[in-house]
């Protein structure tokens, strides 16, 4: 079997409070893409998972091997498989690749092991492997409340464009929630704006409502990531965002010339640049 695990990218990012248990609550509306990482799963006499990324732990030590366990344990069954993960998704990048990947893996097992457990069941399931798993069960443009868990669907935006920056550095999620001042953050996104925009499909309002508030943390610390963030805007794309925790910025393009233009000129910033679009 052979699946794709789709990135996505955070049109707002809001982060209300800190909760008792420790978790950050948020609101947020999430948006996959095109680029996604390629999984080949096979029938195995134990459990295997490798990766043609350096950076990227095999075996016991992935992700995906934990949702194997997971979907094994929930369903009270014995079987393995191998999974060789092709990864296209830039690692430790604020684009969702490993929650992705573990979404992925409960799908195709779910098919091949003919389990026949709804999506729901899946998102509950994968929300003991990460925050970010349930929303990429579906996938899609979606509404993502608490700590990311309570989902809801939304209509898809117009087609767009959008070029992917990565600075050349790894950003620890963790941290940049840390360092999150709660009380200083002075601009905070406007969902409703942005649902609204997102259902008339109005890309002017899109992309004027674009804010994440963990840029508050992370652009102050992390220059390489400011100015990608400028250079974006400076070649007119259309609205800018970082994604997630970062280190990667987006560049939403109404056109794939403009994305491609923007994409070659941020090459003297960064080797990670990517050209891809809604999904």
């Amino acid at each position: 079997m052979e699946l794709k695990a789709k990135a996505k990218i955070n049109l707002t990012l809001d982060v209300l409070y800190k909760r008792p248990d420790g978790y950050h609550q948020v609101e947020m509306i999430m948006q996959t893409l095109e680029l996604a990482d390629i999984l080949h799963i096979e029938e195995s006499e134990e459990t295997q998972i490798i990766c043609n990324h350096p950076f990227v732990p095999e075996g016991q030590g992935n992700l995906v091997y934990k949702a194997v366990e997971e979907l094994k344990r929930y369903c009270n069954i014995d079987k393995n498989v191998k999974i060789h993960i092709e990864k296209n998704i830039p690692v430790a990048a604020g684009l969702g690749g490993g929650s992705s990947d573990c979404a992925a893996t409960l799908k195709g097992l779910n098919k091949m092991w003919n389990l026949g457990l709804d999506d729901d069941t899946l998102e509950k399931i994968g929300l003991n492997l990460g925050a970010d798993v349930p929303f990429f069960i579906k996938g899609g443009t979606q509404l993502a409340q608490g700590i990311g868990e309570k989902l809801t669907p939304l209509p898809s935006p117009p087609p767009m464009w959008v070029v992917l920056g990565k600075a050349n550095m790894g950003v620890s999620t963790k941290e940049v929630y840390s360092n999150l001042n709660l009380e200083n953050i002075s601009k905070r996104p406007n969902t409703q704006s942005m649902i609204k925009a997102i259902e008339t499909g109005d890309i002017k309002e899109i992309c004027n409502n674009l804010c994440n508030v963990l840029e508050t943390v992370t652009l102050k610390k992390y220059s390489t990531v400011r100015n990608i963030k400028n250079r974006m805007a400076q070649m007119g794309a259309n609205g800018v965002l970082m994604s997630g925790s970062g280190p990667t910025v987006y560049g939403l393009c109404n056109t794939y010339d403009k994305a491609v233009r923007i994409a070659k000129n941020l090459e003297t910033l960064t080797e990670e640049v990517y050209v891809t679009k809604f999904c």
